[in-house]
């Protein structure tokens, strides 16, 4: 999953309700991974971020998830404060079905919390609380889970602004077995964003990504010999939304491009430039902060 080191430590099988420490903290890009299942009686479960383990009274929830199935079902986003709840943040997309397994990837960011379940993102939250006051994770009601994991991430993200958009910058050739990582997050407002890999002594542009976030159109393309080739746009789920962190990864090998997105595969493009021993130069640009580009 993701660029991600092994998983530092991980419960297996836990008794629910669940109540445990998280070593250490939770720093910015670890993620929390919950695998469980969802019984078919299930009314609602939640998984409860806590600044501490008192139950009289009640230890603050700096991150209330909170799937419910009645009706057609919704998940509720909440954060709890000297045993008072907020305001209600209510995603009515429904990832979790009855007597279904599931995964969710809980990432901590600097200012939010990033939740995917089943690969797919679903959902943005901002900290009501310091990130650094949440010590315990809890899970709570009708809901089964295999496995707990604390995956953390030892690349840190360099602070600082080196990496201005527009951004352009040489890379060794872009020849077989050849990786480019781009991190970075989406804006709040944004309309489009793209990265092209080009040789530096033509115009020539031999891969060409530009996702549309407002028209959730993915485009590939190719500019040879002064003209755009035919728009590649087909994709089984656009992988990004407003506000999302995420980590692009392109792989070069003989015959095509293989694009991940926050370690989902998220499609290939043949090569129609062939010269891939010119291709030494990359550019980004648009609707994103640009965090860290990387390659080997």
């Amino acid at each position: 999953m993701m660029s991600l080191d092994k998983m530092q430590k991980t419960v297996n099988n836990p008794v629910i309700p669940y109540t445990g420490t998280i070593l250490g903290g939770l720093l910015p890009l670890e993620l929390v991974v919950v695998r469980g299942f969802v019984p078919e009686d299930s009314d609602r479960f939640q998984v409860d971020f806590q600044c501490g383990n008192s139950v009289k009274p009640r230890a603050d929830v700096a991150f209330h998830f909170n799937p419910r199935f009645k009706r057609s079902g919704c998940i509720v986003c909440n954060t709890l404060q000297q045993e008072r709840w907020g305001w209600e943040e209510i995603t009515y997309e429904m990832p979790f079905e009855k007597g279904k397994s599931f995964e969710i990837v809980f990432m901590v960011l600097l200012d939010k919390f990033q939740v995917a379940v089943n690969e797919k993102h679903l959902l943005l939250y901002k900290h009501r609380i310091d990130l650094e006051k949440i010590d315990t994770l809890g899970i709570y009601g009708k809901v089964q889970v295999q496995m707990i994991g604390f995956i953390s991430n030892n690349e840190k993200v360099p602070e600082g602004s080196q990496f201005v958009v527009p951004y352009a910058a040489r890379l060794n050739s872009v020849e077989p077995g050849r990786t480019i990582v781009i991190k970075g997050e989406v804006n709040e407002n944004p309309n489009s964003f793209s990265i092209n890999l080009k040789p530096s002594d033509t115009s020539d542009i031999a891969l060409h990504l530009n996702p549309r976030i407002k028209a959730k159109v993915f485009v590939r393309n190719s500019y040879l010999h002064d003209s755009w080739g035919e728009e590649e746009r087909s994709i089984s789920r656009f992988p990004f939304c407003p506000g999302m962190y995420f980590e692009l990864i392109i792989f070069c090998d003989a015959v095509q491009y293989k694009v991940a997105v926050n370690g989902v595969h998220a499609l290939e493009y043949k090569h129609r430039f062939k010269q891939l021993g010119k291709i030494n130069i990359v550019e980004i640009d648009g609707d994103i902060r640009l965090m860290d580009v990387r390659s080997w």
